[in-house]
């Protein structure tokens, strides 16, 4: 039977300040397992810890949430930065979050691999206003995506260097553990990597190593953007996947609970047939009962 695990992203709420109150509340919902989020703070992920409720199966970089210089969260910090003292800054946090995961037991590390340092943020936002004046296919879009595609192009190669390296030194740090390292496809177009980037950055390590952790929502947001097929990902890395996260997806907007909105669960099913645990990442202001009713729902469709 596949391990369902319910990301910490819900736990961002009052009632479970306490990370042990977060742990019970995921086993009386019938999830098998935790995912630590980035989003999570070191006293409510040690609470957790310490609680033993659920085993946690994966550790989402950089976990624990800390600010850094200028009020960021860590998690801004780019892994593929060219600017070695940024980079040097990220990987540190990354680090840490390994050593939370070898306390763990925890067997695969989610890494948010970094981002092209391109402009992005206009045509990015244009985009989601002609999706939803039902524009997306149009000229415009078009004309706006491959603006985008070619920024990113020229920009990409000295990025992609950083993350390889970035990649390689987690590697080294987690082979004494035994905890794979999973980079993550991210939800904006700028964000590495891509499909055939993954192909690459993945190239030369083993697959208990390192390999593809796959979300189901950024895949669908940028399919529906008109980027690349959800099932693209599929196509390239289903022989490389080593973990996932699993949502649903209302028009452009992730992070719904499974079954309450528009992704293809026959096709996501399938894609991720091989996997032994999938992780629920569901956004905090979900209601309780679309929470609850989750694990049935992925049994119905094919998580069994």
């Amino acid at each position: 039977m596949t391990t369902l695990a319910l990301s910490t992203m819900y736990a961002q709420q009052d009632r479970f300040a306490d990370g042990a109150a977060f742990a019970r509340y995921a086993a009386e919902a019938g999830y098998d397992a935790i995912e630590v989020s980035h989003s999570t703070s070191e006293e409510k992920l040690r609470a957790l810890l310490d609680a033993n409720v659920l085993p946690v199966t994966s550790i989402h970089q950089p976990a624990p949430h800390v600010l850094v210089a200028g009020g960021r969260g860590n998690a801004d910090l780019n892994l593929a930065a060219t600017d070695p003292a940024e980079r040097e800054e990220a990987v540190a946090h990354a680090l840490r979050s390994l050593e939370w995961a070898a306390e763990a037991g925890a067997i695969g590390l989610v890494v948010h691999l970094g981002e092209v340092e391109m402009a992005w943020s206009g045509p990015e936002a244009e985009l989601y206003r002609l999706f939803r004046q039902h524009g997306i296919r149009g000229n415009r879009a078009g004309e706006v995506r491959a603006a985008m595609e070619e920024r990113r192009a020229e920009a990409a190669p000295a990025n992609l260097e950083a993350a390889r390296a970035t990649l390689e030194q987690l590697v080294e740090a987690a082979r004494p553990h035994g905890i794979v390292i999973g980079p993550e496809n991210r939800l904006q177009f700028h964000q590495i990597p891509h499909p055939d980037e993954a192909l690459a950055l993945l190239d030369g390590f083993a697959p208990d190593e390192t390999g593809h952790w796959h979300d189901t929502g950024h895949a669908e947001i940028l399919d529906r953007l008109g980027f690349m097929p959800h099932r693209a990902w599929f196509e390239r890395l289903g022989d490389r996947l080593v973990g996932a996260h699993v949502h649903d997806v209302r028009a452009v907007v992730d992070h719904r609970a499974p079954g309450t909105a528009q992704l293809d669960w026959a096709m996501v099913a399938g894609g991720l047939a091989a996997l032994d645990t999938v992780t629920l990442e569901i956004d905090q202001r979900e209601p309780d009962e679309a929470v609850r009713g989750a694990p049935a729902f992925l049994r119905s469709v094919g998580f069994a």
